[in-house]
């Protein structure tokens, strides 16, 4: 198993607002947690920092290699919601940090099992022999008004409020993300990213360009390809290749 972590601030924005770590916890077990923040001033990144800081140490930290997929899945939904529970008292305690909140996306790796969690519209990708398959579901104002069948794939790119997100870690009092248990079988990439890469590079791109690639360069290369396409937004990824 291999994990590659890259990130850029893109070519418009003035600070990095994206989190994102990983580590191999052993040969057979990998973490991956990615946030993209929201806020002005400092708010966006500091939200992105703690929901990273949080939810990546007490996965890692409480992993245990006996734990069943029910103990699993109750850390990684707890973690999200500790790191919920300290960004919100903070935006209600610090005027200036009022609205503050952050996407985030994690993904454990398993011996058996993929596990991966999201709030907001920070994805996680599936890799494999078959193709690429999105795991996640935006938490989006236009994903929703998709679902509802009120406007086509195609209006959404365009549409005027394509940049709200419905969900995010700090903004209630409570969250509840999504989570996903995929079977681990085969060679797979796991990819994490912020829609500064989702946004700017279609997923046949992102597709091709990982499987033409090792690891290492496959990242340089996704970035590359985002910038190339006018890339606004912070883009920041994590594979952990299986």
């Amino acid at each position: 198993m291999n994990v590659v972590l890259k990130t850029n601030i893109g070519c418009a924005r003035n600070e990095n607002q994206d989190r994102v770590k990983a580590v191999m916890l052993n040969d057979d077990v990998a973490l991956a947690v990615l946030c993209d923040g929201m806020g002005g001033e400092n708010a966006g990144s500091e939200a992105s920092q703690i929901a990273v800081d949080i939810v990546f140490d007490r996965i890692s930290g409480n992993f245990r290699h006996n734990s069943d997929e029910n103990n699993i899945k109750n850390l990684l939904v707890s973690s999200v919601s500790a790191a919920n529970s300290v960004i919100y008292n903070k935006a209600n305690q610090e005027n200036e940090k009022s609205g503050m909140g952050t996407t985030c996306v994690a993904a454990l790796v398993t011996k058996n099992m993929i596990h991966i969690l999201n709030v907001g519209d920070s994805r996680a990708y599936l890799i494999d022999s078959n193709g690429i398959k999105q795991v996640t579901s935006d938490h989006t104002f236009v994903k929703m008004l998709f679902d509802q069948g009120k406007i086509q794939e195609h209006e959404m790119k365009s549409h005027p409020k394509r940049n709200y997100i419905t969900k995010a870690v700090g903004v209630e009092p409570k969250i509840e993300p999504d989570y996903y248990e995929i079977e681990r079988n085969g060679e797979k990439t796991v990819l994490l990213c912020s829609d500064g890469l989702s946004n700017y590079c279609a997923d046949d791109e992102i597709n091709r360009i990982i499987k033409s690639f090792p690891p290492e360069d496959a990242g340089e290369k996704l970035i590359e390809a985002a910038l190339n396409n006018q890339g606004k937004d912070n883009i920041t990824l994590a594979m952990i290749e299986i």
